[in-house]
Order: structure tokens, then sequence, then C-alpha cells
């Protein structure tokens, strides 16, 4: 991974902020990966949009990249990126310092750049418009559609469906293989393969496969065997420390994986590795006392917790104050399907503003935010900011940013305000300014 220079980075940013508005708009609708407002977790809906019913496409091209970021082509590159030639010709060609040695760099771009991610793009965009494109071409408006061709691409990762194999080997694969030669890059044949969705595939550490024609996305085995070894390390690594160290690496381990699967069936995966994280911990405990018995280990780090028994510890916080540090249960974790982005969402577009913001709010915990909406309205005494009158109903309110997200405005309860539905979209549509309320303050 080559990483540039702090004053390169800096002026990367600096062109980014007008590279990334061009870009965005020549993006494919199903392009996730390093685009604002779009995640992982919307290219698995897509998917499941596009495989779960029954006549879904049954075919899937899953395919992948030989050396992405190192074998893009910079000729392309220079002739195809709406910015300075010179300066983006100086950053493919800086060259990479490793041992003290400085090596050339006459293809691909450095997975460290803060620009890099947006040039992956540009790369392949283009690469769903122009199959569709050339699939009407080929067979015509309506066997096209038929043919139930659905591209979703997360960066480099992307996969294609089709109602045939005969389809995506003799008309897809070759298109994208062309696609791809004219930008430097070539499949790899190792890992480039053509599954049936009974048979199922791994794509963003998610399995897909149908199981008696229903449709079920689970964490991917490889993906699971690399998140228990991380855990095991950690606890490997943590013999000595004391208890509250342990739990405290380890939570955010546990959390963040079990946040980025709460949206597919994962509840079976979450009880089986809970146990075996328990038994992990047992022989953690029976090494720091290998004189104690396995109950008096039990009694000892699993204290009852409500109705329960976990991995628990009192100790004191930075102020001095007593807290109980729990370990992180996975399956305390609740599903929640994922709420997709619009593939037309533009971030950089006024006109789509008010679409994110609603978007945010139906994507936020409901926990957090039934508790921050309630603070925004006792600081507001429980009026509109614009017309000033009550909002007397929880249904009945929106939440605005008073400096917007795509122009940098924090989500902080300093830049939000609750507006009553009808003046929101006043404030959108007549370019309305609002401020926050002066709390009264008592003499």
């Amino acid at each position: 991974m080559g990483i540039p220079t702090m004053f390169d980075r800096a002026m990367q940013a600096l062109y980014l902020l007008a590279l990334e508005p061009v870009s965005e708009c020549a993006s494919d609708p199903n392009s996730y990966g390093f685009r604002k407002g779009r995640s992982t977790h919307d290219a698995r809906s897509q998917l499941f949009v596009s495989l779960s019913m029954k006549a879904s496409a049954q075919w899937i091209l899953d395919a992948d990249i030989t050396g992405f970021f190192d074998n893009i082509n910079h000729d392309w590159l220079l002739a195809n990126v709406h910015m300075n030639k010179r300066v983006l010709r100086k950053w493919l060609q800086a060259g990479v310092v490793d041992r003290g040695q400085l090596h050339r760099t006459e293809m691909g771009t450095p997975q460290g750049g803060i620009i890099s991610p947006t040039l992956a793009n540009i790369t392949l965009n283009g690469l769903e418009r122009g199959l569709k494109q050339f699939l009407k071409r080929e067979l015509g408006s309506r066997v096209s559609d038929q043919a139930k061709v659905n591209l979703v691409r997360y960066a480099d990762d992307f996969v294609v469906t089709g109602n045939s194999k005969e389809l995506l080997e003799t008309l897809v694969k070759p298109w994208i293989a062309r696609f791809l030669r004219e930008r430097g890059l070539q499949f790899s044949e190792e890992k480039t393969k053509i599954v049936h969705i009974d048979e199922g595939f791994d794509f963003l550490g998610w399995n897909f496969r149908k199981y008696s024609g229903k449709m079920l996305i689970k964490p991917s085995k490889k993906n699971v065997k690399a998140f228990y070894g991380k855990v095991r390390d950690v606890i490997n690594r943590s013999l000595s420390v004391p208890t509250g160290v342990l739990i405290s690496r380890l939570n955010p381990v546990l959390r963040g994986w079990a946040e980025y699967h709460k949206g597919v069936v994962a509840k079976a995966t979450f009880s089986r590795l809970d146990q075996q994280i328990y038994w992990r911990l047992v022989r953690w405990g029976l090494r720091r006392h290998p004189r104690k018995t396995g109950k008096w280990v039990y009694d000892h780090y699993w204290p009852r917790c409500g109705t329960r028994r976990i991995l628990a510890v009192t100790t004191s916080n930075k102020q001095g104050d007593l807290t109980t540090l729990v370990l992180h249960q996975l399956t305390d974790t609740k599903i929640v399907r994922h709420q997709k982005v619009d593939g037309k969402y533009n971030p950089f577009d006024p006109a789509w503003f008010a679409y994110a913001e609603g978007l945010l709010t139906a994507r936020m915990s409901q926990d957090i935010w039934d508790t921050q909406r309630q603070k925004l309205w006792m600081q507001q005494g429980g009026k509109c900011v614009l017309c000033e009158q009550f909002i007397d109903s929880t249904t009945a309110m929106d939440d605005h940013h008073i400096v917007y997200r795509e122009y940098g405005g924090s989500h902080a309860l300093s830049n939000r305000v609750l507006l009553h539905p009808v003046c929101h979209r006043r404030v959108h549509a007549l370019g309305l300014e609002v401020t926050k309320p002066v709390p009264a303050r008592g003499l």
C-alpha cells in the first residue's frame, strides 16, 4: 500500500472536493463502494431484490479482478479523469520508496491515497450501464429484459445475475473482459466463477443462497472464521491483563462484527459464536488459575446479571466511580432490516437533501432516535422553529440539519432542529434558513 506524503494528501483532498461530485454524476445506480450515503448493506439489499423472487435470475457471475489498484492503466486515467492532467500524472508516476529504494510506478494508483477510491470508481463507472446497453443491442429490448441481467458492484468486487449460464459465459463475461482490458485490468480466472443460486456464493462477507426456493443471507463461513480468529488472538494476548482490560478489548470487536451482520439471518451464527467464545474464555480463566476448579473459575468470572450469568467485572472509571463492565453478547443484537438507498440518489444534488435526511432518520436506531428527538423537542419548547406552532404529535416532526450534511454539517444536536413535515418541505423547496432557538435561562 502506497501512502502519499502529507503535502500530497492535502492536495488530493483539495482536488477531491471538485472531482467527487463529477464522479457521482457519472456513477452507475448499483455501484455502492466509496460513495457518500452508500454501503455494503445497500449492495446486499439490492442483491436480495434481484435474487429473492421465484422468477428471479438463477445464475450468478461471481467476478474477481486481478490486482485492481495495482494495474489500472495510467493513460486511460489521464484521458478520462476530469482534472488537471499535469497534477494527476505527477501523482500517478511519483514512485514508491520501499526500504530506502525508489521504485517507479508505471501503472496503478496507490491504495493509501485519499483520491484513489474515487479514481477506482471512475475506472469502473459505466460497467453496469454499458453492459445493459450492449445486451439491448445484441438481444433487443424485450429479450434483454427477460435475461434478468443485473450488476451490483462494491468498489472492485461485483456480481452479475442472469437467467442462464450460457448467457453469462458467451455474452456477459466476454463483454466485461473487453471493458476491463481497455483499463489495463483482467479477470482472475482462478477466482471468477459462474454458480447457481442453489449452490450459493460469498459476497462482502455474506453468503447468498436459496434453500428450497427461499433466499437466505447469512454471514459467510470465511468471515465467521476470520472473526473468531481475531477474538481468539485478543484472548490469547490477554492472559495476564485484568479482566476489565480484556472486556474493553473484546467489546469493540464483538459489537462491530454484530452490527455489520445485524441485517441478515444471523441469530444462529451469533448463538454458536457466543458458545465458542464462552469456552475460549473458560480456558483463559483456567490458565490464569491452574490450581482452581472449573466451578471456582465460573463463579469468580461469571457473576449473575439479572436472569443470566455473564463475564463481568466491577472497576473504577476515570472519575473514580465504580462501574460494571459486561462482555457484549452477540445474541443481544437485534436483527434489523436495512433500508436501501435509492439507486438514483446523488448526495451533491440539492433536490435529494430532504430524501437524505429522511433516509438517515429511518436508519437510526429507534432508541437513540427517540432520546435525541425528545431532547430537541424540549430545547425548542415543543414548537416548530419555522412556524413557531406546537408540535403535538410524535409522528408529525422531521429532523432537519441546519448546515446540510453534504456541506460539512455534523449530526450533533447543535446542528439539528425539529420541524413540521410541511415546514420541512418548505425549507428545502424555498431555500429558507432556520436557526437554533436560544434556550430560556432563569435569572
